[in-house]
């Protein structure tokens, strides 16, 4: 699947963190369940591959890997089923060890040198870490100016307050955030919440023209 088949049906991707495989399992189904379709599963635990092979059983989740560091990293995501990868920033190894592999690369490019040097790569669409720090959707404009035709997804500090004004943006392919699946909520195991979250962010997605 290409990358912007998944933004496209997914405007709204949730970045999870997860403590083992269930847990992913037992996330994925409330994102499911709440009209959401994919999961960023980072690399910020070592349960990352594991969460991320088992929630590839999940009828209608498509599963990609964040917060990835290094090719090593991209390697064991795209091995354990991740059908995309994110990285924080950009990384040439990454992008390669993607590229040869066949699975879409998201990458990290906070200024102007790191977006040429993923659009030399062959990359059209990038990851806009942190948002909120950056300068947020102003900045975005500001970039697209200059760089016509790439799209961006921005995340860290999106909330659903934001997210109206980002998607209304052509330049926005989706926009990534944490808000429905919190640390607190997975381990309280409140899947109620999650899904309830979940159908939020789709309705704002879908009011705001998505």
């Amino acid at each position: 699947m290409r990358l912007d088949q998944i933004l496209r049906a997914n405007p709204v991707i949730p970045v999870v963190v997860v403590n083992d495989a269930q847990e992913g399992v037992d996330v994925g189904r409330a994102l499911v369940a709440g009209g959401i379709s994919t999961a960023e599963v980072t690399f910020r635990t070592a349960a990352a591959p594991d969460a991320i092979e088992a929630m590839n059983g999940i009828d209608g989740l498509v599963v990609g890997a964040g917060t990835v560091l290094n090719a090593h990293q991209a390697k064991r995501a795209i091995e354990s089923g991740a059908r995309y990868v994110v990285s924080p920033g950009f990384s040439a190894d990454i992008v390669r060890t993607c590229q040869e592999a066949g699975v879409p690369a998201l990458p990290g490019c906070s200024n102007a040198s790191l977006i040429m040097a993923a659009l030399a790569m062959g990359i059209d669409v990038v990851k806009f870490f942190p948002a909120n720090i950056l300068g947020g959707a102003g900045a975005i404009k500001a970039y697209s100016a200059v760089f016509p035709g790439l799209r961006f997804v921005p995340t860290g500090g999106v909330s659903p307050s934001l997210l109206p004004e980002y998607l209304r943006m052509p330049e926005i392919a989706a926009c990534g955030g944490s808000w429905m699946v919190r640390r607190e909520l997975v381990e309280s195991r409140n899947w109620a919440t999650i899904t309830a979250l979940s159908a939020e962010a789709v309705r704002i997605a879908k009011e705001s023209g998505r």
